[in-house]
């Protein structure tokens, strides 16, 4: 492959990426690899066309980023190969608190689960009181998002409204653009 032609197909590869056409980037850069399995801007576009076909928004955004450093940075490969690792983690182990009970995660000499918590509410008769009793030296254990949903809408609803907020500013990157977590946000701002 000559120069001019590797440099055409960076740009046509670029174009695709661009547009938000992964699979069709993510093979023109991998044709590039094949030739030139050291050229830093191919393995960037394989990366980051990868990471697009999962989500465009992060794979814009590093792709910009990648851009901005390339030409200042020598190890701008190294820096966006790292931060692609750190969402994947972070990704993992979402899942993993999303998908596997944390029953089998979490040591409940740490905190309450929620289940156990609403049966002391419901013993006591008040969610306020309860939360108040323990709010300083138990944790409460979420585990599931319809517990998550539950607990901010009652502390919302029992006056709590600044921890509500603390509580959902904390998780939002956990659930993502989930709907249902994001709506919490006009219920607390309604019992204001």
């Amino acid at each position: 492959m000559s120069k001019s032609s590797q440099g055409q197909l960076l740009k046509r590869a670029e174009t695709e990426f661009l547009k938000g056409e992964y699979p069709k980037s993510l093979i023109s850069y991998g044709l590039i690899l094949k030739d030139y399995p050291m050229l830093d801007e191919a393995k960037m576009g394989v990366y980051l066309s990868d990471l697009g076909t999962d989500n465009e928004v992060e794979a814009q955004a590093l792709f910009d980023y990648y851009q901005m450093i390339k030409t200042e940075k020598t190890n701008a490969v190294d820096i966006i190969e790292r931060l692609i690792d750190s969402i994947d983690v972070t990704k993992l182990s979402i899942q993993n608190l999303l998908l596997n009970p944390m029953q089998e995660q979490i040591e409940y000499g740490d905190g309450i689960r929620y289940s156990d918590f609403l049966t002391l509410v419901e013993s006591r008769g008040s969610f306020k009181k309860t939360f108040e009793d323990i709010m300083f030296s138990t944790k409460v254990i979420i585990t599931d998002k319809d517990e998550f949903i539950d607990f901010v809408t009652q502390l919302s609803n029992e006056g709590f409204d600044e921890m509500a907020l603390g509580y959902l500013d904390a998780t939002t990157n956990l659930f993502g653009n989930d709907q249902d977590v994001l709506a919490l946000y006009n219920v607390v701002r309604g019992n204001r």
